[in-house]
């Protein structure tokens, strides 16, 4: 604002300054032309038509720097002070004419006198140019000081005024800040600029139908959450009670099955709960299992649905200790969300690797196919390349990897490699 509002002073200034600095500069030129006019027609009138017989022409006495002189037809200078001979603006005058013009760094007039319809002499009069352009310049410096003083004032009131201005801006972006850093409760100050305490109020009114809508969602997650924990708890302890039973030996591996499907559900119900509650900086699940561990178990699950379609299922690790401690929950999740999507997507052979990286781990969901479209919304919620797909289940593994502090992407096109990237801590048990 500062800069505009000096922009536009200076801009008036120049349009209005410019101007007048010439008008006074030809005003001052006019205004000494007149000056010495008024000299030589008050010595014209003192000219009596017996000069050239001797009689003696008293001129009145010109102004300080101002030379008066009388020359006769013949361009003789007959008294006052004045070149000898008569120039330019002399030989003209003797016309019968008022002559303005300048002459060897002097403003010159020239003032015919004449008697009986004959002009018998000419008044000249001259000032030196310097003198007018030193009050040009006395003046142009006045008119800049006016203008440099009022260039000052406008700096001055723009600057106050984009204080004001400013302020509840600057109230606003703070208060954004907060609600960046997760400061939902932020709500920003009236001001007394109507623009400004409307831009405030459509922001308070957005963060609170904001706040309305994650409350809600919350809530739902975690109503729903609840409501599915409690019928999986009931049903896991009917299928514990129907094996220890034992009855039907038959129903034994069934139950099985049922009992770890229904543990790996409430699992996934626990990690989705504690997503939707842990916005903010990442943090790592609660329970840390050996990742040899969860690597065997993801194999066994996974093992007889790619048998079915006659396909293959490959675990390597590279130098990776058994008993490295990951977040179980959250890594089991994601590993299935990709080898879920290698068999409904993807062909051939899968592999998973996991790498050590010192301070991190890598898992890799390799396939025989290839992932085509567009990359950059592959992990968008609700984007799918298949007809069969709903765009929520890479999402949600991107979701629980950067609750991890981790990050999942796809590292390779052809074939169609995913990677997870997990920081581990080695001290923890």
């Amino acid at each position: 604002m500062v800069r505009v509002a000096l922009t536009a002073a200076l801009v008036a200034v120049v349009l209005l300054a410019v101007p007048l600095a010439w008008a006074i500069r030809s005003m001052l030129y006019i205004d000494q032309r007149d000056s010495l006019e008024r000299v030589a027609l008050a010595g014209a009138v003192r000219v009596s038509p017996d000069y050239q017989k001797g009689d003696p022409v008293e001129l009145p006495r010109p102004p300080a720097g101002t030379r008066l002189g009388l020359y006769d037809p013949q361009l003789r200078l007959r008294t006052g002070s004045g070149s000898r001979s008569g120039d330019t603006s002399v030989r003209q005058a003797l016309k019968g004419q008022v002559v303005r013009s300048r002459s060897g760094g002097d403003l010159v007039v020239a003032v015919p006198v004449s008697h009986a319809e004959q002009v018998i002499g000419v008044i000249r009069a001259s000032s030196p140019v310097a003198t007018v352009r030193n009050r040009v310049f006395t003046v142009w410096g006045a008119l800049l000081g006016v203008a440099a003083f009022g260039l000052a004032v406008a700096v001055l009131v723009a600057h106050r005024q984009a204080r004001a201005l400013a302020a509840p801006l600057e109230d606003l972006s703070r208060h954004c800040q907060a609600v960046t850093d997760g400061d939902l409760n932020a709500r920003a100050a009236p001001s007394s600029i109507t623009e400004i305490d409307q831009v405030a109020r459509t922001h308070n009114e957005m963060l609170h139908s904001l706040s309305e809508l994650l409350r809600h969602e919350r809530d739902f997650t975690a109503n729903a959450s609840h409501q599915l924990r409690t019928p999986l708890t009931g049903l896991q302890l009917t299928l514990e009670a129907g094996l220890e039973q034992g009855e039907n030996a038959r129903l034994g591996p069934v139950l099985e099955e049922a009992l770890a499907t229904t543990r790996r559900l409430h699992r996934t119900v626990e990690e989705v709960l504690r997503l939707s509650g842990s916005p903010g900086p990442p943090r790592s699940s609660a329970l840390l299992r050996p990742v040899g561990q969860v690597l065997r178990a993801t194999q066994q699950r996974w093992h007889g649905p790619f048998a079915d379609d006659g396909r293959r299922l490959e675990y390597l690790t590279l130098d990776v200790p058994d008993d490295l401690p990951v977040p179980g929950g959250a890594v089991t999740e994601i590993l299935d969300v990709l080898l879920d999507n290698a068999r409904l997507h993807g062909r051939g052979m899968v592999r998973v690797t996991v790498r050590d990286l010192d301070d991190a781990l890598a898992f890799d969901v390799t396939d025989e196919g290839e992932v085509s479209g567009d990359m950059a919304r592959l992990f968008d919620r609700g984007h799918t390349g298949s007809r069969t797909g709903t765009g929520i289940g890479l999402a949600f593994a991107r979701d629980l990897a950067d609750s991890l502090g981790g990050r999942l992407s796809l590292t390779r096109g052809t074939p169609a490699t995913f990677t997870l990237l997990l920081p581990v801590h080695r001290d923890q048990p």
